[in-house]
């Protein structure tokens, strides 16, 4: 399980400057992997209504591509080691466009989902192969370039939930507005390719080891990244339902979706100054600390929800900044990395991607959305005690994961 023919940090001995392209490029092609997911959150009652199902079934539009970050996470390293890294981005992205234009047009539920699938594989292989890409080219500034794809991921999230019910008004309907997002993903890929074209894009892992399962501390990483997802998706999907069902417009739930997603925006540079002068160990129980008490706020003083929303969006920004560089402290080698990311990512986000569709049977049992809004602060309770045990002994313990 070695590299091909040179040290997997080769890249790292190349100033900063000589690796701007590829910089510019990892945060270009982050702009991809939100928007199909996080601009269904504002539209879930029109696409409830326009579909005629329930809300657990509406509830797998969301599901399916975050079970699919966790099954096809493990992928990333094996294309990685097949084609190269940047190559696998490149497909990736091309995946996510290219579906995403034919969900618009597939008539009926069934091939919706179908397309929502391969959406989803483009999302699972792209989210992994960044770190592993962070870790071939830039080993020498993991926590800046993580803040850069983060703040990738979180731009256009923010962007995507925001428009997201405008462009359904003004396009007429759900579908274009997902159209829209599959055209911006394959403008992406023309810059992605542009960017990358002067950058070797030889082979740096050429095997994928075993999932670091013997080592507690990735578990504890998993369950980390879990809850972290929990209260990610169950927020950003069932909030604004909630807000309607409660008298809110339709307009204004998908304001607060938008403010959600657009106070994550700072978040990945909050992260990276604060950390700093802290340890990501602290940094993660305030995260945790602060979504625990705006999801209690959202229920007790509605009227400031705007606040709430983008308090908490802010905190988990950073909080995503954070637990996606963990994985680069528990190994040396990017094949280890890769290992340890797809260990993370992949039960972690199995457990995730049951919130959405599981959270929205909750609903539809109980009638209203009291017992889920309960859920959140649930979820960060049990973050914080997770963030608590990751001591740096835990987290730089045994490091040849090989």
């Amino acid at each position: 399980m070695r590299a091909d023919h040179e040290s997997p940090n080769r890249h790292a001995v190349q100033p900063i400057g000589d690796r701007l392209p590829l910089l510019i490029g990892l945060f270009v092609a982050a702009l991809v992997y939100r928007p199909q997911l996080v601009g269904i959150g504002p539209l879930v009652p029109e696409i409830q209504t326009s579909l005629g199902v329930s809300h657990a079934t509406v509830g797998l539009l969301v599901t399916i591509p975050v079970l699919c970050f966790g099954l096809f996470a493990p992928l990333a390293p094996i294309l990685a080691g097949r084609i190269g890294a940047l190559h696998a981005i490149s497909l990736s992205v091309a995946l996510i466009g290219l579906a995403g234009v034919c969900r618009a047009f597939v008539p009926g539920l069934p091939g919706i989902l179908v397309m929502t699938l391969l959406i989803g594989v483009g999302m699972g292989v792209g989210n992994t192969l960044m770190v592993v890409a962070v870790k071939e080219r830039f080993a020498d500034h993991p926590l800046l370039l993580t803040s850069v794809y983060a703040m990738g991921f979180q731009i256009s999230s923010g962007i995507s939930a925001a428009l997201a019910v405008p462009l359904a008004l003004w396009l007429g309907g759900w579908q274009s507005t997902m159209l829209a997002y599959s055209a911006f993903s394959l403008v992406i890929l023309g810059a992605w390719l542009a960017l990358t074209r002067g950058v070797s894009h030889d082979r740096e892992i050429v095997a994928f080891p075993r999932l670091p399962l013997r080592r507690g501390v990735v578990w504890l990483l998993a369950i980390q990244f879990g809850l972290m997802g929990t209260l990610y998706y169950g927020i950003n999907t069932w909030m604004p339902a909630a807000y309607v069902e409660h008298g809110s417009s339709l307009a204004y739930a998908g304001w607060l979706g938008a403010l959600y997603n657009l106070g994550m925006i700072p978040g990945p540079l909050v992260a990276l100054v604060a950390s700093r002068r802290f340890s990501r160990r602290v940094l993660l129980q305030v995260t945790g600390l602060v979504i625990g008490v705006v999801s209690v706020l959202l229920i007790i003083a509605p009227a400031q929800a705007e606040i709430w929303m983008l308090l908490g969006g802010l905190a988990n920004g950073a909080m995503f900044t954070l637990a996606m560089s963990l994985p680069l402290e528990v190994a040396d080698s990017a094949i280890d990395v890769g290992a340890a990311a797809a260990m993370m990512l992949f039960f972690g986000y199995l457990m995730t991607a049951l919130v959405p569709s599981l959270l929205g049977g909750v609903r539809d049992l109980t009638g209203n959305f009291d017992l889920v809004m309960l859920c959140f602060p649930a979820a960060a309770v049990l973050f914080l005690i997770c963030a608590s045990l990751l001591s740096p002994a835990r987290l730089h313990g045994h490091r040849d994961l090989s």
